[in-house]
């Protein structure tokens, strides 16, 4: 158990860079600040209510019902 509790202590300070004159520090690249200029419009992104969401989805279900509906051919007549 003691074990395990040194490992964690010494992965969770290697990840944070105290190990670095021992150690080579983690690559830059796997914290989340490079990850956050990298976003593509993140202003685009808006977290909804449960009941928000809830209605964008059936809104959705209605427009397309009503596109597919547009553009189903139409029945011919029986002669």
């Amino acid at each position: 158990m003691l074990l395990l509790l040194a490992a964690n202590l010494a992965f969770f300070a290697w990840t944070r860079g105290w190990l670095g004159p021992v150690l080579l520090p983690p690559m830059s690249s796997e914290r989340e600040p490079e990850r956050l200029s990298q976003q593509v419009r993140p202003e685009a992104i808006t977290v909804l209510s449960p009941a928000a969401a809830e209605a964008a989805r059936r809104a959705e279900a209605a427009s397309e019902a009503a596109r597919a509906a547009a553009s189903a051919p139409l029945a011919r007549p029986a002669r």
